[in-house]
């Protein structure tokens, strides 16, 4: 039961999410932004695409986008019930999930995905993303230091092993 204490990760990044982005929908007309410093605004912006806006001018970018999300939050679901593995690994999925399942909730809900967080330089912006987007984020940089790490010891273990 211990091993399952990290999915309490999944409504607190989901909650953190939702009270983000209805800030921003009460609080910002669509297109609007707050500059915050010379190099980060709030926006209030709609993604139809994938990650950093991708495909988002096709048509056929909304339906994928709503079932790939799906297919991988079920496929994370069963991995974090079914398998076993150290902490690190599931923490880093636990995080995709959460994210995931926050950036789903809007497709479902509006039909797009809510960014607000806006860091650029000059007139170069990197993609507007949100709390969801974090926690994606987050999850597959631990999940590739995790599994670099792995790696790494066990080339070195058998390095040392060699006569």
């Amino acid at each position: 039961m211990r091993r399952y204490l990290v999915l309490l990760i999944v409504p607190l990044v989901f909650v953190l999410d939702r009270w983000t982005k209805l800030l921003i929908i009460q609080e910002l007309p669509v297109g609007r932004f707050i500059e915050v410093t010379p190099f980060f605004s709030i926006v209030h912006a709609r993604n139809t695409g994938g990650a950093f806006s991708l495909l988002a001018q096709h048509a056929w970018a909304k339906p994928i986008f709503t079932v790939l999300p799906l297919l991988v939050i079920g496929m994370l679901l069963f991995v974090l019930i079914f398998y076993r593995m150290d902490f690190s690994k599931m923490l880093s999925l636990t995080c995709i999930l959460s994210g995931a399942i926050g950036n789903i909730y809007d497709r479902l809900s509006y039909g797009n995905v809510v960014d607000f967080l806006d860091f650029y330089y000059g007139t170069y912006h990197w993609p507007a993303f949100n709390v969801a987007d974090i926690s994606i984020s987050f999850g597959i940089c631990f999940w590739l230091f995790v599994e670099m790490k792995a790696y790494f010891r066990a080339k070195s273990g058998k390095a040392a092993a060699r006569p």
